[in-house]
């Protein structure tokens, strides 16, 4: 799966999803981008505070918020983890194209 393909089945997925807002849009490039960064492997390990500063994010309850989101709405698998010297997990899912 490589990335414009996430990137477009993505855009294709929330055309019609009321749920998601700009946030999780931003989060989910940033999400997006780490995974390319990591050799575009599923899963991949993500530092919170990188995620957040790439998506704008500069809460850390709307980080938690919205990315708990969406793993909720099925975008993705997030594997929190709660030691600061180890990542946590996420698996990018692949969105269903809806035509």
């Amino acid at each position: 799966m490589e990335q414009l393909t996430l990137f477009t089945n993505f855009c294709k997925a929330i055309e019609d999803d009321p749920k998601i807002s700009s946030t999780h849009i931003s989060l989910y490039l940033a999400l997006l981008q780490q995974w390319h960064h990591s050799g575009e492997v599923n899963p991949f390990i993500i530092k919170r505070n990188l995620i957040m500063r790439v998506a704008k994010i500069s809460a850390r309850c709307t980080y938690n918020k919205y990315i708990n989101n969406l793993q909720d709405f099925g975008y993705i698998i997030y594997q929190p983890s709660f030691n600061p010297a180890i990542g946590s997990t996420v698996h990018l899912n692949e969105c269903k194209q809806t035509t």
